[in-house]
């Protein structure tokens, strides 16, 4: 294999662990990725190979490593016997360029075990209707919560806060404000 083709065998490889690791692309398996990139190595020369660049991203996707450890790391693995090649490590480091933040922005994605929130919106009206008469006429704010997992439709969660409720969330946004500021200046 010429090495520009084993660079982009590589790639490839690098590429369809990330799809099924971190981008939950359940068509993406071993076998698929060792028929298209590598038809030529038995089985399991592939499965070697699959499981050291596998284990090896993993290992740097859950440092969230800059350049600069990135660099450290993989200089060490190719100095350690039966570690990574120099071409092997180039790719993996040309790969960990391009992919850091869409790699981070899947484990993010895998770690949320709840809703969260997509989007909200707001507004103030002036109440036109109730069945106490001294509410006609006052403000009223309607505030709608777009809540929702990845891969899964979106939830609406609407919010009806009259004057003395929204200056009660006010307060409590700034108690929380404060506390924030207490931890940050105090570290």
């Amino acid at each position: 294999m010429a090495e520009g083709d084993n660079s982009k065998s590589l790639n490839g490889l690098l590429n369809g662990i990330a799809q099924y690791v971190y981008y939950n692309n359940s068509e993406i398996t071993e076998e698929l990725l060792k028929n298209e990139l590598y038809p030529d190595l038995s089985q399991e020369e592939f499965h070697a190979l699959h499981e050291k660049m596998k284990g090896l991203l993993k290992t740097i996707a859950s440092a969230d490593m800059d350049f600069t450890q990135l660099e450290a790391f993989l200089t060490a693995h190719t100095k350690k016997p039966g570690g990574v090649s120099g071409e092997q490590a180039a790719a993996l480091s040309r790969f960990w360029k391009n992919h850091k933040p869409k790699i981070r922005d899947g484990l993010v994605q895998q770690s949320r075990w709840e809703s969260s929130l997509r989007g909200l919106s707001w507004r103030a009206d002036l109440q036109t209707q109730s069945r106490c008469a001294e509410r006609i006429g006052s403000p009223v704010a309607l505030v709608e919560l777009e809540l929702g997992r990845t891969g899964q439709e979106s939830e609406f969660v609407c919010l009806e806060f009259d004057e003395a409720k929204v200056n009660h969330v006010l307060k409590k946004m700034a108690e929380i404000e404060e506390s924030i500021n207490a931890i940050t200046h105090s570290s």
